[in-house]
């Protein structure tokens, strides 16, 4: 499912939002869990998951067409951990 597809359903479930409405509610949303981690927060949503900040040390890596050495820098990468409810319906268990 794409954001737009979220934001069709979401307005067609609710006849009396305007569309326009149901997409800014939608993009605030997702724009509070992005400023959330980028301040290094942590944005729970009971029953789906939880999104945090993990740090890549600073390493050595190899350029692939080259076999050169090459100087990775840090870096912050997003991570999801699943919710207990969102596993269980995934393996059926709900």
């Amino acid at each position: 499912m794409i954001r737009s597809e979220l934001i069709q359903l979401i307005a067609d479930e609710n006849p009396h939002l305007f569309r326009r409405d149901v997409e800014r509610i939608v993009n605030t949303v997702f724009e509070e869990i992005i400023d959330a981690m980028a301040r290094g927060d942590r944005v729970e949503l009971r029953g789906f998951g939880a999104f945090s900040v993990k740090k890549r040390d600073a390493r050595t890596g190899r350029n692939p067409r080259t076999g050169e050495a090459v100087e990775v820098d840090q870096k912050a990468v997003p991570f999801f951990k699943t919710g207990k409810l969102l596993r269980d319906r995934l393996n059926g268990d709900a």
